[in-house]
């Protein structure tokens, strides 16, 4: 980390880019990249990949002059998956060339990122992946199976991808991970519509996909410790992002209160009043958890936050229909969409509380959480996993 990287420089280079590249006059995309090659992407990267190898609490002065500026963002909620798990991926297992490659339009948002892990038999049991990757002479590997619960498959330009390329060893021990063209002819990605009409999430068929080696992320049958570099980063993402006081289900139901006296009940407000305070709570942990980041990579605290957002998200919602009452049965649209985004909070009261109930599922269900909880941070016992040190073709299935 650079010690010449303050406050003052970061400010500095942040006003040399707006006088180079006012937002005013510049395209979207030419100040985005702009704002990468200065490195003022996310600092805490290394020099030429969109850092100043600066401390990553420095971001925060980039981002208030530039708001303050009124410059575009790379709409995150857009490009999640890739600002959140891809890129720390890459950055942490990638070769120089893939980083030089992916980063930059990645964080731009030039290229959406979607992430193939879940299986229908392998969604909490993740190691018990069956997609198969086989490398030919040529070198190149091809992929053969399916993934499910994929998020945003039907934009995505690439997906980071992990398949089973050693049947013979232990379920952990053979798998690798890789990075996946989604244009590949052989990907096939259908629609899945859930309860909330959407069909946010995705099934991904895969059938003599053609990697090359080169888009391997870590050594062969070690993508599981490649993947747990994704998951810990993806239950941050999740569970632990920025936001405002009042920010996330909190505030809906917080204005619905405010402004509407004659639904409140004395039941309705000592439930508002204790939502909110674990709203806060929660907010406040996500803040300490991301200044712990600047210290290292994110450990198994992430998932205690994720399960903190699951329970919170379904808890406030529920109260925010019930308080409702007749008006929270209501639901304004069931038409079959497939968003470019997910959007947790947005739309009426019932899409909230329908969407919320997938928040104890994605990124990892809340029983896996809690055993990570109960084994990683609380030092307990670990469950006994008797198929530990058995090759993955002898399991049953």
């Amino acid at each position: 980390m650079s010690p010449a990287v303050d406050a003052t420089e970061v400010r500095r280079r942040t006003h040399e880019l707006l006088a180079a590249h006012p937002p005013a006059t510049t395209g979207r995309t030419d100040f985005l990249k702009a704002r990468f090659d200065a490195g003022l992407a996310w600092v805490h990267y290394p020099e030429g990949l969109g850092g100043l190898d600066a401390p990553r609490s420095l971001q925060q002065v980039v981002d208030a002059e530039l708001a303050a500026a009124d410059a575009p963002d790379n709409d995150p909620r857009r490009i999640g998956i890739g600002l959140g798990m891809a890129a720390p991926t890459i950055l942490g297992f990638g070769t120089d060339e893939q980083k030089r490659r992916f980063l930059r339009p990645l964080w731009v948002g030039e290229e959406v990122w979607c992430q193939l892990f879940s299986e229908p038999g392998a969604g909490s049991d993740l190691a018990a992946l069956a997609t198969r990757a086989v490398q030919g002479e040529d070198g190149h590997w091809t992929v053969d199976g399916q993934k499910v619960w994929t998020s945003s498959a039907h934009v995505a330009r690439w997906a980071i991808l992990i398949a089973r390329t050693d049947p013979d060893l232990p379920k952990h021990r053979g798998i690798s991970y890789f990075i996946c063209d989604m244009t590949d002819p052989g990907v096939d990605v259908r629609p899945l519509r859930q309860i909330t009409g959407e069909a946010e999430f995705n099934e991904v068929f895969l059938s003599g996909v053609r990697l090359p080696d080169s888009h391997r992320l870590g050594p062969v049958g070690e993508g599981w410790k490649v993947a747990q570099t994704t998951l810990m980063n993806e239950r941050v993402s999740i569970g632990g992002s920025r936001i405002p006081r009042e920010g996330g289900m909190i505030g809906p139901v917080s204005t619905t209160w405010r402004e509407r006296p004659d639904l409140r009940t004395h039941d309705t407000h000592q439930r508002l009043l204790t939502l909110w305070v674990e709203a806060e709570v929660a907010r406040l942990t996500g803040e300490r958890l991301r200044q712990q980041l600047v210290a290292g990579q994110p450990g198994p605290e992430g998932s205690g936050m994720k399960l903190a957002f699951a329970r919170l998200n379904q808890e406030i919602s529920g109260l925010e229909v019930e308080l409702l009452g007749d008006e929270g049965l209501l639901y304004g649209d069931w038409t079959m969409v497939r968003p470019e985004l997910v959007d947790f909070t947005g739309r009426d009261a019932g899409y909230r509380y329908l969407r919320s109930k997938g928040n104890s599922i994605e990124g990892g269900t809340s029983e896996v959480l809690l055993n990570i909880v109960a084994e990683r941070v609380l030092g307990l016992p670990a469950e006994p996993r008797n198929d530990k040190d058995v090759a993955w073709k002898d399991l049953s299935r």
